[in-house]
């Protein structure tokens, strides 16, 4: 996958990852899958976006998510995040009621992320590729196992962080992995998805942007700015 980047203390970490057989899969299904003209969403470049903004020292927060967006010019490699100009997703609009609801914060005007992850937050898919249109349709090819090396690194790493798990998907993830049982050093924050079809099932009143910053300030990690520029900046390209 030498068309993409990825920050050196990723490949320091997890890079052995690379030089796994289903790795090499994966990298020939997603060549397949373009050659036959399909459309990939996220561009390539933007594949290890989440992990190119948050190196794993710099990891204060991580948030889960499923796969990208699969709409046009949607994705940009950040979980829940559209690439500026793009109208805010249901999902994301529901992160912002919260978060008014939370820290007295107005919803931006946009659904770009990049702030949170310039600051610490972790916002990584499960999946990291998806066919236009096809909602998780490379489930299961391999991306699975990459992610877990990733967040599995950032769990063993023992500076407190937070995990905010949205939904099954993201608490099941989180459950296979060490570092984050009952004597994990981190705060573990589990909720419904804000998803419209779920937000209602007790997403709304969990205040997760509070009690990660009041974990992360009594730990001396300092909080995170929630707040988000009123124009919306992407990642540098690679």
């Amino acid at each position: 996958m030498a068309e993409v980047k990825l920050h050196p203390d990723w490949l320091a970490a997890i890079g052995g990852e690379f030089e796994q057989p289903y790795m090499a899969a994966l990298k020939q299904f997603l060549a397949d899958e373009r050659a036959k003209g399909k459309t990939i969403y996220p561009r390539p470049r933007d594949w290890f976006a989440a992990l190119d903004a948050t190196p794993p020292q710099a990891v204060r927060v991580v948030i889960l998510g499923q796969d990208p967006y699969h709409g046009p010019d949607q994705a940009h490699g950040l979980c829940f995040s559209v690439r500026p100009g793009v109208r805010t997703p249901p999902s994301l609009v529901n992160i912002y009621k919260e978060m008014e609801a939370d820290l007295g914060i107005t919803p931006a005007r946009h659904g770009c992320l990049t702030h949170w992850a310039r600051q610490g937050v972790l916002l990584l898919n499960n999946v990291l590729t998806v066919e236009a249109g096809q909602a998780a349709s490379h489930k299961g090819r391999g991306w699975e196992r990459f992610t877990d090396a990733a967040v599995a690194a950032v769990a063993a790493d023992p500076a407190p962080k937070v995990f905010i798990l949205w939904g099954s998907h993201a608490q099941r993830k989180a459950a296979d992995l060490p570092g984050l049982g009952a004597d994990s050093p981190h705060l573990i924050l589990s909720a419904p998805h804000p998803s419209p079809l779920s937000a209602h099932k007790g997403f709304f009143g969990t205040r997760p942007f509070s009690q990660a910053n009041a974990f992360l300030t009594a730990k001396g990690r300092g909080a995170i700015d929630w707040r988000l520029p009123d124009v919306a900046e992407e990642l540098s390209p690679a």
